[in-house]
């Protein structure tokens, strides 16, 4: 029998008898109590902030939920269709009554009284509607009567004339600029209420409008005619020393009221910062201070034309303006 051979066990290895333990969860370090107290004031500053925010947003919301609504350019263009219309009627009405109106346009440099007028004379006749706007007085008119060079332009029956400035000059720019005595500046302030008394009594209409504009937007307005060559001409020499003194205009204006807002002829403020607003505004009051009615006329109807006749066009080398458009 063959001897027997001896076996020996070898023990096996660890790593294939033991199941691999779990990996050990990462350490954290405790926040530091100066940082935790850090970011939590960090994230209530983020929430008051945000929070300041939204309160600013409601506020500014509520506040352009109380302003008039801006007026787009179709709503003004389709009201002042209208108003056109009306001063049409009122024109046909003047000529048809004889009536006698007479429109002042008085405030500062900027206020917006020109594109007012011309608002108002666009679509009706000149022959009817009448704009004066008078130069600088030459050296024989200072000589006269202050009120004299105004009495020529006054309305005739069926005129509508309207002062782009007026009389008023002696109690504003004149008087601003240095360009009056004080004492006569006194003595027109005394005189004028019954001048334009007398006025009312010869059966004018007067109506007077003093454009208001503020600061701010007369400043907007005058700094964008400075770069504007449509607009050049109306920024003159004077308009710049005008513009330093506000408030030796303001105190010439409330004189000017406290002088002569009178019953009979009595100040009818605009608010001009919007033009477009303004103009509306100034053209419904306009019309409803003034009674008018529909003139009948008859209905109109294009005749035919002659027959040519034996017209022939002539070979005539006309001179053409170029078609650059």
């Amino acid at each position: 029998m063959a001897a027997e051979q001896s076996v020996t066990t070898l023990p096996m290895p660890e790593s294939l008898t033991t199941p691999p333990a779990a990996p050990a969860p990462p350490k954290r370090r405790a926040p530091r109590p100066e940082a935790g107290r850090a970011d939590a004031r960090g994230r209530k500053h983020t929430k008051d902030k945000k929070a300041k925010k939204r309160e600013k947003a409601r506020k500014d919301k509520d506040a352009r939920a109380d302003e008039p609504a801006e007026l787009s350019s179709k709503q003004y263009l389709r009201e002042m269709k209208k108003l056109h219309v009306e001063l049409v009627r009122l024109q046909e009405w003047v000529r048809h009554k004889g009536l006698k109106v007479c429109i002042v346009f008085e405030g500062r440099d900027g206020a917006g009284k020109g594109g007012t007028i011309k608002a108002i004379a666009e679509r009706v006749s000149p022959r009817v509607f009448r704009v004066i706007a008078l130069p600088a007085p030459t050296e024989r008119e200072k000589s006269q009567m202050y009120l004299q060079r105004y009495v020529p332009h006054l309305p005739a029956a069926g005129e509508v004339v309207i002062f782009d400035r007026s009389w008023y000059n002696r109690a504003g720019v004149e008087r601003v600029m240095g360009f009056t005595p004080e004492d006569r500046v006194k003595r027109f302030l005394d005189q004028v209420p019954a001048y334009e008394k007398s006025m009312v009594e010869s059966g004018i209409i007067l109506l007077k409008y003093w454009l208001e504009v503020s600061p701010d937007e007369q400043t907007r307005r005058l700094q964008s005619r400075i770069g504007d060559g449509r607009k050049t001409w109306k920024l003159s020499p004077m308009d710049l020393k005008s513009y330093s003194r506000w408030y030796d205009y303001s105190r010439a204006r409330d004189d000017m009221f406290r002088a002569s807002d009178t019953p009979w002829a009595p100040w009818f403020v605009v608010p001009s910062d919007d033009k477009k607003k303004a103009r509306l505004n100034c053209i419904s009051h306009l019309l409803g201070s003034i009674h008018y009615k529909d003139v009948p006329r008859d209905k109109v109807k294009l005749p035919k034309r002659q027959k040519r006749g034996g017209y022939v066009e002539p070979n005539y080398p006309f001179k053409v303006v170029p078609q650059a458009f």
